[in-house]
């Protein structure tokens, strides 16, 4: 019987190959198979979905980016450029069949990542995917602070655990949660990174971003519309929950728009097309009153450098009337709310205008600060310390200061890594804003993206972080897209050389100098 089978089975297949071939001879053939596998893949997940559920849907979802990525992996980058924004937000689910951490945005990372690395190995191009300066300066402190977190699990109060402010109990709970999670945002960055030095046009990148950045601001702005909330109570102190209910903090929503707004700022003054122009003055807007809706007055202050920036860097007479016109506008239209929030605290004591950061939390800190040691205690050390066990202090995840949780958890070492890792990229940016070689909307969003690193270390005095977290998404698709436009420059350079290699020197006219030695005729 095996034996039939064996001589049956070759000719079967060669059977079925015929019939193929007849029928994708023509490219209507093509088309009408195509359009029938279309159809029954939605009627399959029709009936997955009916049974399934919103799981089945997102798998669904997540199954077609994923096959677009293997046509290219550039698809899934401007996938995630657009994704990563609002991957915090409840907008964007965060497990799939009951399992957290299973979601599209990572499920969509992962499958970028491999089709990049399975076309990359062995080719070189994973020369320089990682930069130096990223993984010195940024990545080992950051992991090593980890490793050093995990020895102290036991020691943070449970009150963190039951009130779900952390959902580990475990070294390696802690690490996924703590390390591995974070570093999604750097893994994203170095991937746009890698799509933009494979592109002809790295200013296309942009396009998804203003499309983020619609998405982010509309979802502000009509959360705040349908609560029917009042102004003034959205600038009350106890309103920096309001939009928590989105999954991300007041405060966290406006240093994210603050980043967006330089963004689309500097490159709307440097872009030469008027539809781009148009596009980007409308998301200025609305990403505007998005944050201004959030009352953060750490956004405020962002955004209010931002502007200083861009007028200190356009020292035009049309861009001082201009500015001379619309700012003293501004200051009369502004809602009273928006000066009662700016006003808070001020005449009742330092404490008050931080809004109980100096007497609850940082105060009680700086004995913890005095004896870090140089490598620090371990990334979220504000949990274990001792203010936090003896409760003499705000029970919080984070000291409300980007510079003093850089201190408390990787010490004088890497918060010196993390500065200088920030303040590179600060001179990298800068460098690429004033290269000519580059189309001007890439010059304008690096010169933004300069302008978006000072605020975001600023603000950084009241909150927000040095290492990776959501609210940086912008930032980090800012320094993709320079790494990228840096090994784009790179290769043209690499190209120029061998062109004038391959081409013989041209030999020097009888009685010239050559390196020092004189030519004679005859």
């Amino acid at each position: 019987m095996s034996a039939a089978a064996a001589t049956l089975l070759p000719g079967v297949a060669e059977h079925v190959r015929a019939r193929c071939e007849r029928i994708f001879r023509t490219p209507q053939s093509r088309q009408a198979a195509l359009l029938a596998a279309v159809t029954a893949f939605g009627l399959l997940w029709g009936a997955l979905v009916a049974v399934g559920g919103i799981g089945a849907a997102l798998a669904c979802v997540s199954m077609v980016a994923c096959v677009c990525c293997l046509l290219d992996f550039r698809t899934g980058v401007t996938l995630l450029i657009i994704m990563m924004p609002i991957s915090s937000s409840v907008l964007f689910p965060h497990a799939m069949f009951g399992m957290t951490g299973l979601n599209p945005l990572n499920l969509l990372l992962v499958t970028t990542l491999a089709i990049y690395l399975m076309n990359s190995i062995g080719t070189g191009r994973l020369r320089g995917f990682i930069p130096h300066s990223l993984w010195w300066l940024y990545i080992v402190p950051f992991v090593v602070g980890g490793l050093i977190g995990m020895q102290h699990i036991g020691e943070i109060p449970r009150i963190f655990k039951a009130s779900d402010m952390i959902f580990f109990d475990t070294p390696f709970g802690y690490f996924r949660d703590m390390i591995l999670k974070p570093l999604g945002i750097v893994v994203y960055a170095v991937l746009v990174g890698a799509a933009v030095g494979r592109s002809k046009q790295p200013e296309r990148f942009v396009t998804p971003m203003i499309l983020s950045v619609f998405v982010m601001a509309a979802l502000a702005i009509g959360f705040v519309v349908t609560s029917g909330v009042h102004l003034s109570d959205l600038a009350g102190t106890y309103a920096r929950h309001f939009f928590s209910a989105l999954g991300l903090h007041a405060n966290d929503l406006g240093r994210l728009y603050a980043v967006a707004y330089a963004l689309l700022l500097f490159t709307w003054d440097r872009s030469q097309r008027i539809t781009l122009k148009m596009l980007l003055a409308a998301a200025m807007v609305m990403v505007t009153i998005a944050l201004l809706l959030t009352f953060s007055r750490g956004a405020f202050l962002g955004f209010v450098i931002v502007n200083v920036i861009y007028l200190c860097s356009r020292r035009t007479l049309k861009t001082m009337i201009l500015a001379a016109i619309g700012l003293p506008l501004a200051l009369a239209l502004a809602p009273g709310a928006i000066w009662s929030r700016l006003q808070m605290g001020f005449g009742e004591g330092m404490d008050e205008i931080t809004a109980g950061r100096l007497d609850e939390i940082w105060t009680p800190l700086m004995p913890e600060v005095l004896k870090s040691p140089p490598w620090g205690n371990g990334v979220g050390a504000v949990m274990w310390s001792k203010a936090m066990r003896f409760e003499e202090m705000f029970t919080v995840s984070h000291p409300h200061n980007a510079y003093l949780q850089s201190y408390l958890d990787l010490g004088l070492i890497g918060t010196a890594c993390l500065l200088g890792f920030w303040v590179y990229s600060w001179f990298r940016f800068r460098s690429l804003a004033r290269d000519e070689r580059i189309a001007s909307e890439l010059q304008g969003f690096f010169e933004g993206a300069a302008a978006g690193i000072v605020s975001f270390l600023i603000a950084g005095v009241a909150g927000s972080s040095l290492m990776p977290v959501p609210e940086q998404s912008f930032l980090w698709l800012a320094l993709g897209v320079m790494w990228g436009v840096r090994r784009h420059l790179a290769r043209g350079m690499d190209a120029a050389k061998a062109t004038r290699a391959a081409d013989p020197p041209p030999v020097p006219p009888v009685g010239s100098w050559d390196f020092g030695v004189r030519r004679e005729g005859g």
